[in-house]
Protein backbone atom coordinates (compact mmCIF):
# COMPACT_ATOMS: atom_id res chain seq x y z
CA UNK A 1 0.00 0.00 0.00
CA UNK A 2 1.50 3.30 -1.03
CA UNK A 3 1.66 6.34 1.19
CA UNK A 4 -1.39 8.01 -0.29
CA UNK A 5 -3.58 5.02 0.38
CA UNK A 6 -2.33 4.66 3.95
CA UNK A 7 -3.18 8.28 4.60
CA UNK A 8 -6.71 7.80 3.24
CA UNK A 9 -7.31 4.73 5.43
CA UNK A 10 -6.00 6.53 8.50
CA UNK A 11 -8.30 9.50 7.83
CA UNK A 12 -11.30 7.29 7.43
CA UNK A 13 -10.54 5.41 10.65
CA UNK A 14 -10.18 8.66 12.56
CA UNK A 15 -13.46 9.98 11.18
CA UNK A 16 -15.28 6.75 12.09
CA UNK A 17 -13.88 6.79 15.64
CA UNK A 18 -14.92 10.41 16.12
CA UNK A 19 -18.42 9.66 14.86
CA UNK A 20 -18.78 6.72 17.24
CA UNK A 21 -17.53 8.82 20.13
CA UNK A 22 -20.06 11.58 19.42
CA UNK A 23 -22.80 8.98 19.13
CA UNK A 24 -21.87 7.52 22.48
CA UNK A 25 -21.94 10.97 24.13
CA UNK A 26 -25.35 11.92 22.76
CA UNK A 27 -26.78 8.49 23.39
CA UNK A 28 -25.79 8.62 27.10
CA UNK A 29 -27.47 12.02 27.66
CA UNK A 30 -30.72 11.57 25.76
CA UNK A 31 -31.73 7.93 26.12
CA UNK A 32 -35.11 7.75 28.03
CA UNK A 33 -35.47 5.41 31.04
CA UNK A 34 -37.83 2.48 31.36
CA UNK A 35 -41.43 3.44 30.44
CA UNK A 36 -43.67 4.23 33.43
CA UNK A 37 -47.18 2.69 33.63
CA UNK A 38 -50.02 5.21 33.37
CA UNK A 39 -51.57 6.39 36.66
CA UNK A 40 -54.92 4.85 37.54
CA UNK A 41 -55.78 8.08 39.38
CA UNK A 42 -57.32 6.16 42.29
CA UNK A 43 -58.14 8.64 45.11
CA UNK A 44 -56.64 7.84 48.49
CA UNK A 45 -59.29 6.20 50.71
CA UNK A 46 -60.98 8.27 53.41
CA UNK A 47 -59.56 7.55 56.88
CA UNK A 48 -61.54 9.83 59.19
CA UNK A 49 -65.19 8.95 58.53
CA UNK A 50 -67.44 9.71 61.55
CA UNK A 51 -71.14 8.96 62.01
CA UNK A 52 -73.82 10.16 64.44
CA UNK A 53 -77.48 9.27 64.73
CA UNK A 54 -80.13 11.72 65.95
CA UNK A 55 -83.66 10.37 65.96
CA UNK A 56 -83.96 8.50 62.65
CA UNK A 57 -81.33 10.52 60.81
CA UNK A 58 -77.69 9.45 60.39
CA UNK A 59 -75.09 12.13 59.58
CA UNK A 60 -71.66 11.31 58.13
CA UNK A 61 -68.65 13.64 58.03
CA UNK A 62 -65.15 13.22 56.60
CA UNK A 63 -62.28 15.06 54.87
CA UNK A 64 -61.62 14.46 51.17
CA UNK A 65 -58.02 13.52 50.23
CA UNK A 66 -55.91 15.79 48.02
CA UNK A 67 -53.81 13.09 46.33
CA UNK A 68 -54.28 9.75 44.61
CA UNK A 69 -52.54 6.49 45.40
CA UNK A 70 -49.65 7.51 43.11
CA UNK A 71 -49.06 10.57 45.33
CA UNK A 72 -50.21 12.89 42.55
CA UNK A 73 -52.60 15.78 43.18
CA UNK A 74 -56.21 14.99 42.33
CA UNK A 75 -57.81 17.11 39.63
CA UNK A 76 -61.51 17.78 39.38
CA UNK A 77 -64.40 16.60 41.53
CA UNK A 78 -64.35 13.05 42.85
CA UNK A 79 -67.44 10.79 42.86
CA UNK A 80 -68.35 9.51 46.35
CA UNK A 81 -70.47 6.46 47.15
CA UNK A 82 -71.98 5.64 50.55
CA UNK A 83 -72.90 2.17 51.76
CA UNK A 84 -73.94 0.55 55.05
CA UNK A 85 -74.14 -2.97 56.41
CA UNK A 86 -75.55 -4.87 59.37
CA UNK A 87 -73.27 -7.35 61.12
CA UNK A 88 -71.40 -9.41 58.49
CA UNK A 89 -73.86 -8.75 55.67
CA UNK A 90 -73.05 -7.01 52.38
CA UNK A 91 -72.46 -3.27 52.19
CA UNK A 92 -75.73 -1.98 50.76
CA UNK A 93 -75.41 1.19 48.61
CA UNK A 94 -77.21 4.24 49.99
CA UNK A 95 -78.93 6.43 47.37
CA UNK A 96 -77.51 9.90 46.90
CA UNK A 97 -74.04 9.83 45.30
CA UNK A 98 -71.90 12.94 45.65
CA UNK A 99 -69.27 14.88 43.69
CA UNK A 100 -66.75 16.59 45.96
CA UNK A 101 -63.57 18.55 45.34
CA UNK A 102 -60.21 17.39 46.73
CA UNK A 103 -59.64 18.46 50.37
CA UNK A 104 -63.34 19.43 50.72
CA UNK A 105 -65.29 18.74 53.91
CA UNK A 106 -67.56 15.82 53.14
CA UNK A 107 -71.05 15.51 54.65
CA UNK A 108 -73.96 13.15 54.01
CA UNK A 109 -77.28 12.66 55.81
CA UNK A 110 -79.66 9.72 55.49
CA UNK A 111 -83.10 9.11 56.96
CA UNK A 112 -83.12 5.49 58.08
CA UNK A 113 -85.64 3.24 56.36
CA UNK A 114 -88.39 1.87 58.66
CA UNK A 115 -86.72 -1.53 59.00
CA UNK A 116 -83.55 0.02 60.42
CA UNK A 117 -85.39 2.53 62.61
CA UNK A 118 -87.29 -0.17 64.51
CA UNK A 119 -86.55 -3.27 66.54
CA UNK A 120 -83.84 -4.04 69.09
CA UNK A 121 -80.61 -2.03 69.16
CA UNK A 122 -77.92 -3.41 66.81
CA UNK A 123 -74.79 -2.07 65.11
CA UNK A 124 -75.01 -0.41 61.72
CA UNK A 125 -71.72 0.31 59.94
CA UNK A 126 -71.19 3.00 57.30
CA UNK A 127 -68.44 3.39 54.69
CA UNK A 128 -67.65 5.86 51.92
CA UNK A 129 -65.81 4.95 48.72
CA UNK A 130 -64.07 7.36 46.32
CA UNK A 131 -64.30 6.46 42.61
CA UNK A 132 -62.10 7.35 39.63
CA UNK A 133 -63.39 8.12 36.15
CA UNK A 134 -63.37 4.41 35.25
CA UNK A 135 -65.52 3.45 38.25
CA UNK A 136 -62.66 1.95 40.25
CA UNK A 137 -61.58 2.74 43.80
CA UNK A 138 -58.67 2.06 46.15
CA UNK A 139 -61.03 0.59 48.75
CA UNK A 140 -63.57 1.49 51.39
CA UNK A 141 -63.02 4.09 54.08
CA UNK A 142 -62.67 3.34 57.75
CA UNK A 143 -65.81 2.00 59.43
CA UNK A 144 -68.17 4.38 61.27
CA UNK A 145 -70.70 2.68 63.55
CA UNK A 146 -74.10 3.87 64.79
CA UNK A 147 -76.95 1.98 66.46
CA UNK A 148 -79.97 0.85 64.44
CA UNK A 149 -83.28 0.17 66.16
CA UNK A 150 -85.99 2.07 68.00
CA UNK A 151 -84.73 5.53 69.08
CA UNK A 152 -85.70 7.07 72.46
CA UNK A 153 -88.87 9.16 72.52
CA UNK A 154 -88.52 12.91 71.87
CA UNK A 155 -88.45 15.42 74.72
CA UNK A 156 -91.61 17.53 74.99
CA UNK A 157 -92.49 20.65 76.95
CA UNK A 158 -88.94 22.02 77.34
CA UNK A 159 -89.03 25.32 79.26
CA UNK A 160 -86.37 27.57 80.80
CA UNK A 161 -86.41 30.10 83.62
CA UNK A 162 -83.60 32.38 84.77
CA UNK A 163 -82.67 31.96 88.42
CA UNK A 164 -80.06 33.60 90.60
CA UNK A 165 -77.69 30.64 90.26
CA UNK A 166 -78.32 29.77 86.61
CA UNK A 167 -80.99 28.73 84.10
CA UNK A 168 -83.51 26.20 85.41
CA UNK A 169 -84.74 23.82 82.70
CA UNK A 170 -87.65 21.42 82.98
CA UNK A 171 -89.63 19.23 80.60
CA UNK A 172 -92.42 16.67 80.53
CA UNK A 173 -91.11 13.49 82.17
CA UNK A 174 -90.97 10.36 80.04
CA UNK A 175 -91.80 6.79 80.88
CA UNK A 176 -88.17 5.65 80.94
CA UNK A 177 -85.19 6.72 83.03
CA UNK A 178 -82.91 7.70 80.16
CA UNK A 179 -80.22 10.35 80.28
CA UNK A 180 -80.93 13.76 78.79
CA UNK A 181 -78.49 15.69 76.64
CA UNK A 182 -78.97 19.45 76.72
CA UNK A 183 -77.68 21.45 73.76
CA UNK A 184 -76.96 25.10 74.53
CA UNK A 185 -76.21 27.69 71.87
CA UNK A 186 -74.98 31.22 72.56
CA UNK A 187 -77.02 33.67 70.49
CA UNK A 188 -75.16 36.83 71.54
CA UNK A 189 -71.55 36.90 70.40
CA UNK A 190 -68.86 37.78 72.91
CA UNK A 191 -67.56 40.90 71.05
CA UNK A 192 -71.03 42.48 70.99
CA UNK A 193 -71.90 41.63 74.57
CA UNK A 194 -71.26 44.45 77.01
CA UNK A 195 -71.23 42.98 80.51
CA UNK A 196 -70.84 45.22 83.50
CA UNK A 197 -67.19 45.68 84.49
CA UNK A 198 -66.14 43.55 87.42
CA UNK A 199 -63.56 44.19 90.05
CA UNK A 200 -60.63 41.85 90.38
CA UNK A 201 -57.64 40.78 88.31
CA UNK A 202 -59.32 37.85 86.53
CA UNK A 203 -60.83 38.46 83.09
CA UNK A 204 -63.40 35.83 82.05
CA UNK A 205 -62.38 33.68 79.08
CA UNK A 206 -64.48 33.78 75.87
CA UNK A 207 -67.62 31.69 76.12
CA UNK A 208 -68.04 28.81 73.61
CA UNK A 209 -70.77 29.28 71.02
CA UNK A 210 -72.13 25.77 71.63
CA UNK A 211 -72.00 23.46 74.64
CA UNK A 212 -73.57 20.09 75.47
CA UNK A 213 -74.46 18.74 78.92
CA UNK A 214 -75.37 15.13 79.68
CA UNK A 215 -77.71 14.89 82.66
CA UNK A 216 -78.28 11.49 84.26
CA UNK A 217 -81.09 10.24 86.52
CA UNK A 218 -81.03 11.72 90.03
CA UNK A 219 -79.41 9.46 92.62
CA UNK A 220 -80.44 9.46 96.25
CA UNK A 221 -78.50 7.67 98.99
CA UNK A 222 -76.36 5.94 96.38
CA UNK A 223 -79.34 4.51 94.48
CA UNK A 224 -80.98 5.78 91.33
CA UNK A 225 -84.36 7.38 91.84
CA UNK A 226 -87.40 5.64 90.40
CA UNK A 227 -88.65 8.97 89.10
CA UNK A 228 -87.74 9.82 85.46
CA UNK A 229 -85.51 12.83 84.94
CA UNK A 230 -87.44 16.03 84.23
CA UNK A 231 -85.29 19.00 85.28
CA UNK A 232 -81.77 20.43 85.41
CA UNK A 233 -79.94 23.64 86.38
CA UNK A 234 -77.33 25.16 84.08
CA UNK A 235 -74.96 27.00 86.44
CA UNK A 236 -72.42 27.92 83.74
CA UNK A 237 -74.42 30.74 82.12
CA UNK A 238 -73.28 34.35 82.10
CA UNK A 239 -75.73 37.11 82.82
CA UNK A 240 -76.31 39.52 79.96
CA UNK A 241 -76.26 36.77 77.32
CA UNK A 242 -79.04 35.15 75.28
CA UNK A 243 -79.12 31.35 74.97
CA UNK A 244 -81.06 28.74 73.04
CA UNK A 245 -81.65 25.28 74.53
CA UNK A 246 -82.71 21.98 72.97
CA UNK A 247 -82.93 18.55 74.60
CA UNK A 248 -82.89 14.90 73.55
CA UNK A 249 -83.11 11.56 75.31
CA UNK A 250 -80.03 9.36 75.12
CA UNK A 251 -79.82 5.58 75.58
CA UNK A 252 -76.47 3.81 75.91
CA UNK A 253 -76.00 0.47 74.16
CA UNK A 254 -73.00 -1.86 74.53
CA UNK A 255 -72.04 -3.64 71.30
CA UNK A 256 -69.00 -5.91 71.19
CA UNK A 257 -67.60 -4.41 74.36
CA UNK A 258 -67.99 -0.87 72.99
CA UNK A 259 -70.56 1.54 74.47
CA UNK A 260 -72.45 3.56 71.86
CA UNK A 261 -75.20 6.14 72.20
CA UNK A 262 -78.63 6.03 70.63
CA UNK A 263 -80.08 9.54 70.76
CA UNK A 264 -83.65 10.61 70.15
CA UNK A 265 -84.85 13.62 68.20
CA UNK A 266 -83.95 17.09 69.35
CA UNK A 267 -86.75 19.00 71.06
CA UNK A 268 -88.15 22.28 69.88
CA UNK A 269 -85.78 25.12 70.85
CA UNK A 270 -86.43 27.43 73.79
CA UNK A 271 -84.83 30.88 74.00
CA UNK A 272 -83.91 32.62 77.24
CA UNK A 273 -82.34 36.00 77.98
CA UNK A 274 -80.21 35.74 81.11
CA UNK A 275 -80.89 39.11 82.72
CA UNK A 276 -79.39 39.67 86.15
CA UNK A 277 -82.31 41.05 88.15
CA UNK A 278 -81.32 39.27 91.33
CA UNK A 279 -79.87 41.11 94.33
CA UNK A 280 -76.80 39.73 96.10
CA UNK A 281 -76.95 37.72 99.29
CA UNK A 282 -77.94 39.45 102.53
CA UNK A 283 -74.95 40.27 104.74
CA UNK A 284 -74.71 38.39 108.03
CA UNK A 285 -72.81 38.61 111.29
CA UNK A 286 -73.34 42.34 111.84
CA UNK A 287 -71.71 43.57 115.07
CA UNK A 288 -71.34 47.05 116.61
CA UNK A 289 -68.89 48.44 119.18
CA UNK A 290 -69.35 51.96 120.63
CA UNK A 291 -66.62 54.31 121.84
CA UNK A 292 -67.38 57.26 124.17
CA UNK A 293 -64.45 59.29 122.96
CA UNK A 294 -61.80 61.17 124.86
CA UNK A 295 -60.64 64.75 125.05
CA UNK A 296 -60.48 66.11 121.55
CA UNK A 297 -62.26 63.11 120.02
CA UNK A 298 -65.96 62.47 119.56
CA UNK A 299 -68.02 59.36 120.19
CA UNK A 300 -68.28 56.72 117.46
CA UNK A 301 -69.62 53.27 116.66
CA UNK A 302 -67.60 50.73 114.67
CA UNK A 303 -69.51 48.19 112.59
CA UNK A 304 -68.29 44.94 111.01
CA UNK A 305 -69.94 42.00 109.23
CA UNK A 306 -69.18 38.87 107.23
CA UNK A 307 -68.20 39.47 103.56
CA UNK A 308 -70.68 38.54 100.84
CA UNK A 309 -69.16 36.19 98.25
CA UNK A 310 -71.27 37.04 95.18
CA UNK A 311 -68.98 37.38 92.15
CA UNK A 312 -70.64 40.61 90.95
CA UNK A 313 -70.60 42.34 94.34
CA UNK A 314 -70.00 46.10 94.18
CA UNK A 315 -70.06 46.83 97.93
CA UNK A 316 -72.28 47.56 100.93
CA UNK A 317 -74.61 50.21 102.34
CA UNK A 318 -75.15 50.94 106.06
CA UNK A 319 -78.50 52.06 107.48
CA UNK A 320 -79.25 53.47 110.93
CA UNK A 321 -82.21 54.54 113.01
CA UNK A 322 -82.54 55.98 116.51
CA UNK A 323 -83.86 53.27 118.79
CA UNK A 324 -84.98 55.71 121.44
CA UNK A 325 -86.73 58.25 119.19
CA UNK A 326 -90.27 58.32 117.87
CA UNK A 327 -89.17 58.21 114.23
CA UNK A 328 -88.11 54.70 113.31
CA UNK A 329 -87.23 55.56 109.70
CA UNK A 330 -84.05 53.98 108.35
CA UNK A 331 -81.47 56.48 107.09
CA UNK A 332 -78.47 55.58 104.95
CA UNK A 333 -75.40 56.78 106.82
CA UNK A 334 -72.71 55.33 104.53
CA UNK A 335 -71.50 57.25 101.42
CA UNK A 336 -73.37 57.14 98.12
CA UNK A 337 -70.70 54.89 96.64
CA UNK A 338 -70.91 51.35 98.06
CA UNK A 339 -68.43 50.49 100.78
CA UNK A 340 -65.77 48.05 99.61
CA UNK A 341 -64.58 46.54 102.92
CA UNK A 342 -67.10 44.88 105.27
CA UNK A 343 -66.88 47.57 107.92
CA UNK A 344 -67.94 51.14 108.74
CA UNK A 345 -66.90 53.83 111.25
CA UNK A 346 -69.92 55.97 112.26
CA UNK A 347 -68.97 59.26 113.93
CA UNK A 348 -72.36 60.94 113.60
CA UNK A 349 -73.61 59.67 116.96
CA UNK A 350 -74.45 61.26 120.31
CA UNK A 351 -73.39 60.03 123.77
CA UNK A 352 -76.21 58.42 125.67
CA UNK A 353 -78.16 57.51 122.51
CA UNK A 354 -79.02 54.02 121.37
CA UNK A 355 -78.88 53.21 117.66
CA UNK A 356 -80.01 50.32 115.51
CA UNK A 357 -78.02 49.33 112.40
CA UNK A 358 -78.58 47.14 109.34
CA UNK A 359 -76.43 46.46 106.27
CA UNK A 360 -77.28 45.66 102.65
CA UNK A 361 -75.18 44.34 99.76
CA UNK A 362 -75.19 45.95 96.30
CA UNK A 363 -74.10 44.29 93.02
CA UNK A 364 -72.55 45.76 89.86
CA UNK A 365 -75.99 46.20 88.32
CA UNK A 366 -77.19 48.33 91.23
CA UNK A 367 -79.45 45.65 92.71
CA UNK A 368 -79.60 45.88 96.50
CA UNK A 369 -80.29 43.04 98.91
CA UNK A 370 -82.72 43.16 101.78
CA UNK A 371 -81.41 44.57 105.06
CA UNK A 372 -79.47 42.31 107.36
CA UNK A 373 -80.52 41.33 110.85
CA UNK A 374 -80.39 44.45 113.00
CA UNK A 375 -77.88 45.12 115.72
CA UNK A 376 -78.24 47.66 118.52
CA UNK A 377 -75.59 49.67 120.34
CA UNK A 378 -75.64 52.47 122.96
CA UNK A 379 -73.03 55.20 122.99
CA UNK A 380 -71.76 55.62 126.56
CA UNK A 381 -71.57 59.03 128.20
CA UNK A 382 -68.06 60.42 128.59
Amino acid sequence: MNGVQEFRWSARAATLAATLAIGVVFTGCGTPGAPMPPSLNLPDPVTDLAATRTGNQVSLTWKMPKKNTDKLLLKGNVPVRVCRKENSGPCVPVPGDLLLAPEAAGAFTETLPPALAAGTPRPLTYFVELINRNGRSAGLSNAAIVIAGQAPAPVYGLAAQVRKHGVALHWTPGSEKEAIRLHRRLLTSEPNAKPKPRQGPLVPSPEPLEQNFLVGPVEQAGQASDQPLDRALDKSIRFGQVYEYRAQRVARVTVGGQTLELAGELSAPVRVEALDVFPPAIPSGLAAVATAGEAGTGASIDLSWQPVTDTDLAGYAVYRRDAGGTDGTWLRVSPEQPLIPPGFHDVQVQPGHTYRYAVTAIDQGGHESARSVETEETVPNP
